[in-house]
């Protein structure tokens, strides 16, 4: 196991990886609840009277989101109630004069790490380590904290390089990540587990009902997913009509492997009984039986989610990937917000994990406090659930 913050002697130079990688408009990056979590850590450090450096990335080269960092400093800013500098470089000359006049308690953001041609160099841990970004800053500091688990799947230099030159620790936020995320790999429920899955990502979700077989009792199945193996259940549903390009490339792709897990785990796949469609402004629905699809389904109907949500009712644990629907839009949010509402109400352990799914929470006035994690992560996400090793943490283990 790593350590943590708990582990981590006072008064000390601090480098600090996290991720506020976030939507950008109109230039302007906008707030979102990674920024609160990691605050949490920072405000932990700041108030021990640690001098804390942040590093933390934003887009990639060449995409509208890659921008720099002054935005994220002021949001943080508001977050921590301090201010907190931001300094428009790296590992150059200012950043290190700034790193070296840092005070008890301040903390400094330094410039997006990606615009470092090394951070997203293809290397192994050693050769990260002994990169121009690693070797000038690790000096700096008595120690190292990653609390980017949303990275924690990527191999990048301020992720794996540093934990090799400098003593190493986890952050609140990858703490608490890690082991909810993992508890499906990692803890024994006596009752049945279930795990929802939506989103449009299908490669995603087959990749862990693939790996998750022996101890998920139950798939609750909606969004693409749901569509792409009632498809292979027979239904007229899950292909591409007018302005649509969601399903005909994933069903090429993953057709064998949806007929596959569909014929050998069918009894515990449960598929949607009905479906819901615009029709003249207005939320319709349409059983799945001798349906055929003229139009894009947005959700899944009512009788699917009174179904999902009693199957929720009956679990021990339940995992959730991806939403049901367009929930954005309140007339079909119904399956996404309603096995949520099921989920929140019920003594199972819960973990919603996928920006989208946690975002629903906030937009439709959930309480967070009802499920016992809500995850910031996507990828690492994923690869927790299926038991993959993520390079974050095996560095901080190291």
């Amino acid at each position: 196991m790593f350590r943590t913050l708990d582990d981590l002697p006072g008064d000390r130079r601090v480098l600090v990886r996290i991720d506020v990688n976030s939507p950008v408009e109109n230039g302007d990056v906008r707030d979102n609840k990674r920024f609160s979590r990691h605050a949490e850590t920072l405000r932990e450090l700041a108030d021990a009277g640690h001098r804390v450096a942040v590093l933390a990335h934003q887009g990639r080269p060449g995409r509208d989101t890659f921008v720099d960092l002054e935005g994220h400093a002021e949001i943080l800013s508001e977050h921590l109630d301090r201010e907190v500098r931001y300094v428009p470089d790296t590992y150059g000359d200012r950043a290190l004069e700034a790193i070296r006049g840092l005070e008890s308690g301040e903390v400094l953001l330094l410039e997006n790490v990606r615009m470092v041609d090394e951070e997203l160099a293809d290397r192994s841990p050693e050769a990260h380590a002994e990169s121009a970004l690693v070797g000038t800053l690790a000096p700096e500091f008595d120690a190292y904290v990653n609390d980017a688990y949303s990275t924690a799947h990527r191999a990048h230099a301020s992720i794996v390089g540093f934990p090799r030159v400098v003593d190493a620790y986890a952050g609140r936020v990858m703490e608490a990540e890690y082991e909810a995320n993992s508890a499906i790999q990692n803890r024994e429920f006596d009752g049945e587990v279930t795990m929802v899955l939506g989103g449009t990502k299908a490669d995603d979700l087959i990749y862990v009902m693939e790996r998750v077989e022996h101890t998920v009792d139950r798939f609750l199945l909606g969004g693409i997913v749901g569509e792409l193996f009632l498809r292979a259940a027979g239904h007229d549903v899950g292909y591409d009509v007018e302005g649509s390009e969601l399903f005909d490339e994933q069903w090429d792709e993953g057709e064998e492997t949806i007929r596959e897990l569909f014929e050998e785990y069918g009894d515990r796949i449960r598929l949607p009984a009905d479906l819901a469609y615009e029709d003249d402004g207005e939320r319709s629905e349409v059983g799945v039986e001798g349906v055929e699809k003229e139009t894009s389904f947005l959700d899944v109907g009512g009788d699917t989610v009174a179904e999902y949500e009693s199957f929720v009712e009956d679990s021990e644990a339940v995992f959730v990937k991806g939403a049901l629907g367009v929930f954005e839009d309140e007339r079909f949010a119904a399956g996404t917000v309603g096995v949520l509402e099921a989920i929140a109400s019920t003594d199972a352990f819960s973990v919603v994990g996928g920006g989208d799914t946690a975002r629903a929470i906030d937009l439709y006035d959930l309480d967070e406090g009802n499920f016992s994690h809500v995850s910031i992560a996507g990828g690492a996400y994923v690869r927790a659930l299926t038991g993959e090793s993520l390079p974050a943490i095996e560095a901080l283990e190291r």
